[in-house]
């Protein structure tokens, strides 16, 4: 089959091959036609080393298709299901699961460690245990989660990370209430998403923060009330009554944007930070204004919920139509434009761009 292959940590470009073979069929797994995938900026993170994945790997996470082989103890999805993939599965059994904290469950990553590709003479791993950028894939039972069978790929293919990323933070690590005000610094796909959730709990402002004028206009259409350079945001912020935002919402993974955001909430209020950052790169903040503001910081990992819920949960606001999926797709390329496709992301000329996987 075809797929994309990443050689080596922090190589630019993927390699586009014929030859690859999804492996590792057996118990307890789930072989995968895979339709339509789409990038996400967490797959140029690893590809970086900023989050860590072993090396030669598949990348791609989002990514939806159709169960063709299940094997033996399967019982959560069937053959001619329609599923997307879960780059993060909760195990169900730990003392996270127990809690109800199923979205913090790190046991899935244990399976880093198994290839789940070969090509040639060479074994490569799937990105986080799954690796969307290819025709198939082979995955554990719980990384899949079904959806109804009228979603289209490619919309299915978004609420596999980024969309119950954005709208899951606003809605279950937030909380946004009605009539709150809202900033949103980073209008990328996960950004929107946060636009959105905001708007379905019923925020009365929303403002998001971007460097590229086509984003900022862009994200008017999916609910922002107004828009703003980052050097804006400052006053943006002072000119609201309490003297800054109720909830700021950080989705770019950089401290300095972290602690913008904090700096643009108001005392009391909340700086929800959905970026995946670098280990090493460190935010500071003095005792004295922690105390002192009493801003809650509130990490946001995955949308904050469970996973299978929140996917849920994204699909009826779709069909009511109170979030907007086919607008956040701006581009379509196939797997072997996937390097064009990385460039124009790096660039910020795209929001969300879905790769045609048949």
């Amino acid at each position: 089959m075809r797929a994309a292959i990443l050689h080596e940590t922090g190589q630019d470009k993927l390699e586009v091959r014929d030859d690859v073979e999804a492996v590792g069929f057996g118990p307890g797994r789930v072989r995968v036609r895979l339709r339509a995938t789409s990038l996400c900026h967490s797959d140029l993170s690893a590809m970086s080393g900023v989050l860590p994945q072993p090396a030669p790997f598949v990348p791609g996470h989002e990514g939806a298709g159709d169960v063709v082989e299940v094997g033996d103890g399967v019982t959560n999805v069937a053959v001619g299901d329609r599923v997307v993939l879960c780059w993060m599965p909760p195990c169900g059994a730990c003392e996270l699961c127990r809690r109800g904290e199923t979205h913090l469950c790190v046991s899935s990553l244990g399976r880093l460690g198994t290839p789940g590709f070969t090509y040639g003479e060479a074994a490569a791993y799937g990105f986080y245990s799954t690796g969307t950028f290819a025709q198939e894939a082979v995955v554990a039972a719980d990384s899949v989660i079904k959806v109804p069978a009228d979603m289209p790929y490619e919309l299915a293919a978004l609420i596999g990370c980024g969309v119950t990323t954005g709208v899951g933070a606003a809605v279950n690590t937030a909380r946004v209430e009605p009539g709150a005000s809202v900033a949103v610094i980073g209008a990328g796909g996960v950004g929107i998403a946060a636009v959105q959730g905001a708007r379905v709990c019923g925020a009365a402002r929303i403002t998001v923060v971007d460097p590229v004028e086509s984003r900022r206009e862009r994200a008017l259409a999916f609910g922002a009330t107004d828009a703003v350079a980052p050097e804006e945001l400052k006053t943006a912020a002072r000119s609201l009554a309490a003297g800054g935002y109720d909830y700021v919402f950080e989705a770019v993974g950089r401290s300095a944007t972290v602690r913008a955001a904090y700096d643009a909430t108001r005392r009391g209020g909340a700086v929800v930070v959905i970026g995946a950052g670098a280990r090493d790169d460190k935010v500071a903040f003095s005792m004295g204004e922690l105390f002192f503001n009493e801003k809650r910081i509130l990490p946001s990992m995955y949308g904050g919920g469970d996973v299978q819920r929140m996917a849920a949960r994204v699909i009826e606001l779709w069909r009511a139509g109170r979030i907007d999926l086919e607008s956040m797709i701006t581009h379509r390329v196939t797997l072997a434009e996937v390097n064009e496709a990385i460039t124009q992301m790096r660039e910020g000329t795209a929001l969300r761009t879905v790769i045609s996987l048949d």
